[in-house]
């Protein structure tokens, strides 16, 4: 894998996975728009290491409360962090569920050669997130979180797996609409974006080690990159949403998806994706 490729994706990884504008999405648009061969199964389990990496580094104190929420449960204890860990958990099965049956009807498969499907889930979605953003209430910060609003969440964080819709978008969306302030809001999605993130790199690494592929030195350089730019890219996300909203984020949605409807109607013919 050349050296600029890996650059690429690092960025685009790294970048997109936190900010609300769909890491998916524009990983998909890579080789359809530069005619790269597909970056491999291999590459896709570093950059999400990167980014599980970069959001742990980041996290690593809420994370630390977590555990020790987690091991209060297990006493028979119920604190604020039992809780939300325990809502944390709950926010993510139905990623869980729908996740595979996507897989096993093909449509993932099918959607790496569409991209209207991601310009059109920019426009949509990034105007919901300025909508939810704009008129939502701010009263709730996370220790007020319940289950059904967890849950809620971790069902809008299961739509994420359509390219196009960001799994940070549509939870701080989520969040936002249910009234939580925007930097509450966006903490809750990066801390249930742990565990998602984390499974969707084992799952793939289990299909990989399965298929007999190697790590190679590129492939551990792309995950280094990825997890440099992801902890930049979470540092000033945090610092942006206690002072600005989320309408740059729609602008720039609204105008990928745009550019890519025109370049799809207009006859453009994308790279084949290998």
């Amino acid at each position: 894998m050349p050296i600029e490729q890996i650059l690429v994706l690092a960025l685009i990884q790294g970048i997109t996975e936190f900010l609300p504008i769909s890491s998916s999405g524009h990983l998909l648009l890579v080789p359809l728009i530069t005619g790269w061969p597909d970056q491999g199964l291999m590459t896709d389990v570093m950059v999400h290491m990167g980014s599980f990496l970069a959001v742990v580094a980041y996290f690593w104190r809420d994370i630390l409360k977590l555990i020790g929420g987690t091991l209060d449960l297990l006493r028979g204890r119920m604190t604020l962090w039992g809780k939300l860990a325990l809502f944390i958990v709950v926010a993510t099965i139905p990623a869980v569920i729908l996740g595979p049956i996507l897989d096993k009807i093909g449509f993932m498969d099918a959607a790496r050669g569409m991209p209207q499907l991601v310009a059109w889930n920019a426009i949509i979605f990034g105007i919901l997130l300025y909508l939810c953003d704009r008129y939502g209430l701010w009263v709730k910060r996370m220790e007020d979180m319940t289950l059904p609003q967890s849950l809620i969440i971790g069902t809008a964080q299961a739509l994420a797996i359509i390219p196009g819709t960001s799994r940070s978008g549509i939870t701080m969306t989520a969040g936002r609409a249910l009234g939580f302030e925007r930097p509450e809001a966006a903490r809750f999605s990066f801390l249930l974006g742990i565990p998602a993130i984390a499974g969707a790199g084992i799952l793939k690494l289990g299909t990989a080690v399965a298929e007999g592929h190697m790590i190679s030195g590129a492939q551990l350089l792309t995950a280094f990159f990825t997890f440099i730019v992801a902890l930049v890219t979470i540092a000033v996300l945090m610092r942006l949403v206690k002072t600005t909203g989320f309408l740059p984020f729609t602008i720039y949605r609204v105008a990928l998806g745009v550019i890519l409807l025109a370049m799809i109607y207009s006859g453009y013919q994308f790279g084949a994706v290998h």
